[in-house]
């Protein structure tokens, strides 16, 4: 067989629209707004990459474009998918590649490339940025499991050439739409609605918001999150930075078990036996695959930040249930994780914040200086509990001249004023469905 007729079969695997005219209903999973998104998006001509997390949706997403795509028109054989996680295609270079296609397809330049981790292709971007500079294509898209080596590469040879996305698991406001409850208004709710909202957050919390898990037995959860932690153990951090994968895994579990804690970094040392250099290094490729984020107080100076411990997030709170084997003591946490993904969502800048009074758990900066305090605190029960979150979070607003903050709670709802500063009381769920960007 020759090279040409041995990249088209494996083309052809992948691109069954072009035997089929269309993209079989098990790929293209259920229509999330991000896919309208880059859609409406298709208009402008800069190369689309499409970031985040392994199995977020990002592969998903791409069969949503291709089927519009099809829907409007566009003939089949114009439209390519490469997915470089095929090992059978990491003999040939992207160009070996991309001649065969138009050799034995002959589309016209007005096609549409797809690139499905194209992180595993050395040279990707040298390539891109040619055909993308001759026309040889009308829109790209690339999908990327890494952050840094997407903006690193991006940032020095796709400069003013791309529009960049990044895919979270689900929110919680997807979550109930792929459970089939709609809340247009969360001020206007029945109580069957709102029981049903209750449950779906605590679904929510236990399992996640990865789009496959939402749809797997729970029976197989856990499994299939475990092989989720697995994939990105190996796959995006073992398998790209060479770490060791032992190493690697107990790390992992340690910081996911320990979220939404401040990581001393000389208490992991001691109770995992290797190198503080180690363990910073290992956290960076872990923040690199997604898994999680390393949150720095908010300081104005450096020196201070870099002197403090970093609080730790993960990407997903199913997954890190699912590798820590704890969930309703945790709860609190877990709900602090949940908010703080919420707001990466939206792109905000967080930190949390601290004084002898007490700790906030984020600052949202917008620019120069901080726009909003928030709480969280998921049982308000005791007296004591909350005056001391009152007390930190008031503490933070006269800091940052703020004149409002929110404490957000299981199901408590109210406002108090303190000083002309009204600190806003709002259950979880609800401030979920009304959290805009």
């Amino acid at each position: 067989m020759s090279m040409k007729q041995d990249i088209m079969r494996i083309l052809a695997d992948w691109n069954v629209w072009w035997e089929k005219n269309e993209v079989p209903q098990n790929l293209l999973g259920q229509k999330r707004g991000i896919s309208n998104e880059l859609i409406d998006l298709m208009e402008l001509k800069e190369i689309k990459l499409i970031t985040g997390v392994r199995r977020s949706g990002k592969s998903t997403i791409l069969y949503q474009i291709i089927e519009h795509l099809l829907n409007k028109g566009v003939p089949s054989k114009n439209i390519l998918l490469l997915n470089f996680e095929d090992a059978a295609l990491a003999h040939y270079s992207p160009e070996e590649i991309y001649e065969s296609y138009l050799s034995e397809l002959n589309p016209a330049f007005d096609n549409f490339v797809f690139i499905d981790e194209v992180q595993r292709k050395e040279g990707w971007e040298n390539w891109i940025r040619k055909k993308y500079d001759l026309k040889h294509a009308t829109n790209f898209f690339v999908t990327g499991s890494s952050a840094p080596l997407l903006k690193k590469e991006y940032s020095t040879l796709l400069t003013g050439r791309n529009i960049s996305e990044e895919v979270f698991p689900l929110s919680f406001r997807e979550f109930l739409d792929f459970s089939g409850i709609h809340v247009d208004n969360a001020e206007i709710i029945s109580t069957e609605t709102r029981s049903k909202v209750l449950f779906n957050l605590k679904k929510y919390l236990e399992w996640g918001g990865f789009p496959e898990i939402f749809f797997t037995n729970e029976n197989y959860k856990r499994r299939l999150l475990n092989q989720y932690f697995e994939d990105i153990v190996y796959k995006d951090i073992v398998g790209r930075y060479g770490t060791n994968s032992v190493k690697t895994k107990e790390l992992g579990v340690y910081l996911l078990t320990n979220i939404a804690n401040s990581l001393s970094m000389r208490n992991a040392r001691n109770a995992l036996g290797f190198g503080l250099e180690t363990i910073s290094d290992y956290i960076a490729y872990m923040v690199e695959a997604y898994l999680l984020y390393a949150v720095p107080i908010y300081s104005p100076s450096l020196k201070i930040q870099s002197a403090n411990p970093k609080k730790i997030y993960c990407i997903d709170t199913g997954l890190r249930n699912a590798v820590s084997f704890k969930f309703s003591e945790d709860v609190g946490r877990l709900a602090e994780n949940a908010v703080f993904v919420e707001l990466k969502r939206h792109k905000q800048d967080v930190y949390y914040w601290k004084n002898n009074i007490g700790e906030v758990d984020f600052i949202v900066k917008d620019g120069l200086w901080p726009v909003e305090a928030i709480q969280v605190c998921w049982n308000l029960d005791d007296e004591r509990t909350k005056k001391r979150e009152v007390r930190a979070l008031w503490s933070a607003m006269t800091e940052f001249d703020l004149d409002k903050g929110f404490i957000i709670t299981e199901e408590t709802e109210a406002v108090e004023e303190i000083d002309g500063k009204q600190i806003y009381f709002i259950p979880m769920w609800k401030w979920f469905l009304n959290h805009k960007t």
